[in-house]
This record gives C-alpha cells, structure tokens and sequence, in this order.
C-alpha cells in the first residue's frame, strides 16, 4: 500500500487540471499549445473514446458502479502484492488514480473533463485527460509487466 502515493499524486494534479481547463477553455475551441498538441475542453458523458456518450443518462451511473467496483478490486490487488513486485505495484497505482479522478468528475458533473488534444493534420486522437493518461501509461506498465517482468521458474522434482 506503500504505493498509494502516486494515486493521490495522479489524482490532485488531474482534479486541478480539469479545474484549470474548465475555467480557462471555451467548450469544443482548440487552443494550440505546440505542434500536434492542442487544448481542446470537451465533456465525455461515455467512456473512453466516448463510447456510450449518446445513450440516455443511464450510462453515468454504469461507469460510476464499474468505478467504484474497479477501485476496490485495485486496492485489494495492490494490497495483496510483495514489496518486489515495484512494476505493478506502480501500474495499478497509476490507473487507481486514473480512476478514481474520473470517478469524481462523474459523481460531481454527470460527465468527465477532457481538455487534451492530439492531432496531426485533420486527425484528431480523441480528447483525453491526466486521469485518462494515467490509465493508459497503467495498463501498458501492466502489459509490460507481464510479459517482460517476473520471469521467475519454477524448478520441478
């Protein structure tokens, strides 16, 4: 548990971001930052790539159930593992932290705050956020972790 630190880490600089987008950025207007980079506010009712962000209203409290249920099951994972295990113990505090900022925006807005726009030419990667970020750099530690990391064998007879 030693590494719920970076969760609230993610957590504070994502809630302050989106603070700081909301206030400053005019909905759907791309603010160049650099090349290949804007920020653009946009409010995602779904998940990520806004799925579901057309349904009725349901879907908030869907995504804040499978929230809510994601973050225990974390906690119990990150909980259960020896302090050797570093690589998923930072992964899973990671997307802990992802989630739990979009957990928050769902439960005080009904949507999340996306502020992050990656583009090139007229392709745009879909918004994005610190939380989003942290989820995505989470689960590619995680995949990483697994195929790269523990590579003790175990010796048979």
């Amino acid at each position: 548990m030693k590494w719920l630190w970076v969760s609230v880490v993610v957590l504070l600089v994502d809630q302050c971001t989106k603070l700081l987008a909301d206030a400053m950025l005019t909905l759907h207007q791309q603010v160049a930052v650099v090349p290949f980079i804007a920020l653009y506010k946009a409010y995602n009712p779904g998940a990520a790539f806004s799925f579901l962000s057309d349904a009725s209203g349901w879907q908030r409290w869907f995504f804040v159930v499978l929230a809510v249920i994601v973050i225990g099951v974390l906690l119990v994972w990150l909980r259960r593992l020896s302090a050797r295990e570093t690589g998923t113990s930072l992964a899973l505090a990671l997307i802990l932290g992802g989630a739990a900022g979009n957990l928050i925006d769902r439960l005080v807005y009904g949507y999340v705050i996306d502020f992050i726009d990656v583009y090139y030419g007229s392709w745009h990667w879909p918004a994005f956020n610190v939380a989003d970020a942290a989820i995505s750099v989470g689960a590619f530690l995680l995949l990483l972790d697994a195929l790269l990391g523990n590579r003790e064998t175990t010796r048979v007879g």
